[in-house]
């Protein structure tokens, strides 16, 4: 069964990677995945990858977060045990605000920060004890892989990839 089969094509060179897809890309040949050693600039937009939404639940951690500092500020020195604390009243939370705004900051962050690292790992299905799917070691250090799925077009692709810069080509079945 050919549909399990792969190219995997290997790059020493980001410049030459982005290049290559950018090629294979308008060869109208569909990418299954890219393993770099760290993030290359432009390839998600040579991929054509969607944007992410990150920074969308990073702003909605950080409002959870802005809530539970106000929340937990009003409790705490407001209603559970109300000080007296350089002269300020503690009779309601408005008159107390413009101290608690570095809590409230920090709390925005560590909420916005902690929460995006979890979600990322989880949308990412990285999770502790995972056994790595990196299909080449040499990815972690200094090379780079794309693979691209088998349609029976084997040999227009691992000429398309040789001329792209590919300095290895190699057939792989994913089932195995």
């Amino acid at each position: 069964m050919e549909s399990s089969k792969v190219i995997q094509a290997i790059y020493n060179d980001d410049d030459v990677l982005l290049s290559a897809v950018k090629k294979v890309k308008s060869e109208k040949h569909h990418i299954e995945e890219i393993y770099t050693p760290f993030p290359v600039h432009g390839l998600d937009k040579a991929m054509g990858l969607a944007p992410t939404r990150i920074a969308i639940t990073s702003f909605m951690y950080g409002c959870v977060g802005l809530t539970v500092s106000i929340l937990m500020m009003n409790y705490i020195m407001i209603e559970d045990w109300p000080q007296d604390i350089g002269g300020k009243p503690s009779f309601s939370y408005l008159e107390n605000m413009p101290a608690f705004v570095p809590i409230m900051f920090e709390m925005t962050v560590f909420f916005a920060a902690h929460l995006m690292v979890i979600t990322f790992y989880l949308r990412s299905r990285m999770w502790p004890f995972k056994n790595a799917e990196n299909p080449d070691p040499r990815t972690t250090d200094d090379h780079f892989l794309m693979e691209i799925p088998v349609n029976g077009n084997e040999n227009e692709v691992k000429k398309l990839l040789k001329e792209t810069g590919a300095v290895e080509i190699n057939l792989v079945d994913k089932d195995h």
